[in-house]
């Protein structure tokens, strides 16, 4: 029996508008799982004129009815998910309804020094990390030194992990970096009061979910990032530490691969990346700059401004295929509004040759031209559209191509920011 399991996640660089989708898609869900990443990824919610921006908590949080879960793949620091909760708790948001894996990764203060001083120490060479401490968090995970939500809310297990950890993170932050040592006494008391918060939180939220699918309740798995920061398919290495594509959702929540009914690519109606990297389809020209302020584009963990370019297909239809994308969601077609004149990306050139698979080498991906279908802009407001109809027939078409260059049903229009601004095309958990 395949129960009704939705992933959603990125199809590009991140930044696609999870956020949006995974509340939307909440009202119809009874459970919301975030399962990989950590508070590097920001997820921005409106909500009538009301703006939520969040970090670690899966969008589903604005519904008191729904439960949400934070995933053993997700790393999590405390002091950002009590800061979270308090902001949430001042905007009227009860923030009751919240699970924390019993398996997930805690990021520690070394983790944070260790980020800085690993950026700092690579230069020009830079990943262009958020230094929240993601990685070195994943790193310690492998090394199987970390230390999990289990571990932190067990009095005895606790401080002497901490002493074991901190005396080799000391060694590392001193001996190679030339920093300051870090305090145990200060780490223990201060996380020993992150334990008593969580504690009440912490569960084994893989028995949660299986029982929620096992209902035949419908869950909904929430990615970071996206598919080309995926960390084994992404632009290596700059990509995040773990991996957003939907097989992952399996992993990274405790559920089995048959329990994945839908996959739900979210994709701008443009491309954006934050950080280093190459960008085939990046704009120098007006163009990019009108996309980057009507869209605002600027990271909600980071405020970095995002480069932007056309919509990329050869990424598009390489995030399909490694995730078995079988319904899309075509965000922001508001911000094309203005233009006369719209480009998508159908293939890349090397060399004359034609490319139409997304290259695993950097240096071969530089060398890509992006080679381009023009279509009409529709010079048209989109932002009251209620129905696909109601579009400019530009618009329509825009949205009728890309379906015919994917192969996979756009189900999804958004045409602002805002819930209601949400253009459905079919049922999501069909």
């Amino acid at each position: 029996m395949i129960m009704s399991g939705l992933v959603l996640l990125g199809a590009q660089w991140g930044d696609e508008g999870k956020g949006k989708i995974t509340d939307f898609l909440a009202e119809q869900a009874t459970t919301i799982v975030r399962y990989q990443g950590g508070n590097n990824a920001g997820h921005t919610v409106v909500v009538g004129d009301e703006e939520f921006k969040l970090r670690l908590i899966p969008s589903g949080i604005l519904y008191d009815d729904k439960t949400c879960v934070i995933g053993n793949g997700v790393v999590v620091d405390p002091k950002v998910l009590m800061s979270e909760i308090a902001y949430l708790r001042e905007k009227g948001i009860k923030a009751e309804n919240l699970k924390i894996s019993e398996r997930a990764h805690v990021i520690m203060p070394y983790h944070i020094a260790i980020d800085n001083y690993e950026e700092q120490a690579k230069g020009d060479a830079k990943i262009g990390t958020t230094k929240n401490g993601i990685g070195p968090c994943y790193v310690d995970k492998f090394a199987r030194c970390g230390i999990r939500i289990a571990d932190l809310i067990d009095e005895t297990v606790f401080p002497e992990l901490l002493k074991r950890n901190l005396e080799s993170k000391n060694n590392q932050i001193v001996k190679l970096y030339q920093g300051e040592p870090l305090d145990y006494d200060t780490i223990l008391k201060e996380y020993t009061e992150y334990a008593n918060f969580i504690r009440p939180m912490a569960a084994d939220t893989s028995v949660f979910v299986h029982d929620a699918l096992k209902n035949d309740e419908h869950v909904v798995f929430e990615g970071a990032q996206g598919t080309l920061l995926d960390i084994d398919h992404g632009t290596y290495p700059f990509v995040t530490s773990s991996s957003p594509i939907a097989s992952y959702a399996c992993v990274g929540a405790g559920v089995g691969p048959t329990n994945i009914k839908n996959v739900l690519g979210i994709i701008k109606a443009y491309t954006t990346r934050v950080g280093e990297g190459p960008f085939p389809t990046e704009l120098f020209d007006e163009i990019g700059d009108t996309l980057q302020k009507v869209g605002h584009e600027f990271g909600t963990v980071t405020g970095r401004t995002r480069r932007c370019g056309w919509i990329d297909m050869v990424m598009i239809n390489y995030a399909i295929r490694l995730s078995g994308i079988n319904e899309l969601a075509l965000m922001k077609l508001d911000v094309l509004d203005s233009l006369e004149t719209i480009k998508i990306c159908t293939h890349y050139e090397r060399n004359g040759e034609k490319v139409i698979h997304f290259p695993s080498s950097l240096k071969v991906l530089a060398e890509c031209k992006p080679v381009y279908e023009e279509m009409p802009g529709w010079q048209t407001d989109t932002t009251g559209a209620t129905t696909f109809e109601e579009l400019p027939a530009a618009a329509q078409a825009y949205v009728n191509r890309i379906e015919e260059l994917t192969g996979v049903p756009i189900k999804i229009v958004a045409v602002g920011p805002r819930r209601d601004q949400t253009i459905i095309r079919g049922d999501l958990f069909a």
